[in-house]
C-alpha cells in the first residue's frame, strides 16, 4: 500500500506552547499549511490613564487552526510552537469546516472577530450582573468615560434612567 495517497484536507485544532500561536502559524505557514488564528480586541482599564487601552489576543489562548491531509500530522506535530494536535485518545479530531467559517463570519472589516452585536440606542438590553440582574432596559447612550452606558431600565411601574458599566449590559435576543 503506498503512502503517497492524499487524504482530503481539513481543519484540526493545534495546542500550541504557551504564548507561540504567532511562532506555530508562520511556521506551518512556511510549510504551505494553512492556518486560522482567529483575533479579538481586548479592552483594558489603565489605571494611570482615563482612557481604556485596547490589545488585540487570540480568540482561543493557546490553540490555533490549521488545515491539512492527515498524512501531514507528524510534521505538523514536531512544528515549533506547536505542542499537539487536539486528540480523542490518540486519534486527531477534526474541526468542522461549517465552524470554521461561522468564525470567519464573524470577522470585521478590521480582521478581528466580533464577540458581540454592537449596542446602540434604542436596542432592547438585559443586565447581567450587578443591583439589576436580569433587569430589562432600553440602551440609550455611551457615557464620556467610554465604560458607562445610560439605560432606561424598565420597572414594573416606572421608567428609571440609571447608569451602570458597559460589561454588564447585553443585547436582548429577539423573540422567535
Amino acid at each position: 500500500m503506498s503512502k503517497n495517497t492524499e487524504a482530503p484536507l481539513r481543519w484540526y485544532a493545534l495546542h500550541t506552547h504557551p504564548n507561540q500561536e504567532g511562532r506555530a502559524e508562520s511556521n506551518l505557514t512556511a510549510w504551505n499549511i494553512e492556518t486560522f488564528v482567529p483575533k479579538y480586541k481586548v479592552r483594558r482599564r489603565n489605571e494611570f490613564k482615563s482612557e481604556p487601552s485596547y490589545s488585540v489576543r487570540p480568540l482561543f489562548t493557546g490553540y490555533i487552526f490549521a488545515r491539512f491531509d492527515a498524512n501531514e500530522i507528524p510534521k505538523v506535530r514536531y512544528t515549533r510552537g506547536v505542542h499537539s494536535v487536539v486528540s480523542v485518545g490518540t486519534t486527531p479530531v477534526h474541526v468542522d469546516d461549517d465552524l470554521i467559517e461561522a468564525i470567519k463570519g464573524r470577522i470585521g472589516g478590521d480582521g478581528l472577530v466580533k464577540l458581540s452585536d454592537e449596542i446602540k440606542p434604542g436596542d432592547d438590553v438585559v443586565l447581567k450582573g450587578g443591583h439589576f440582574n436580569n433587569f430589562e432596559g432600553v440602551f440609550e447612550r455611551r457615557l464620556k468615560d467610554k465604560e458607562r452606558v445610560m439605560i432606561l431600565l424598565k420597572t414594573v411601574t416606572h421608567r428609571v434612567r440609571v447608569v451602570v458599566p458597559e460589561s454588564l449590559v447585553m443585547k436582548s435576543a429577539p423573540l422567535p
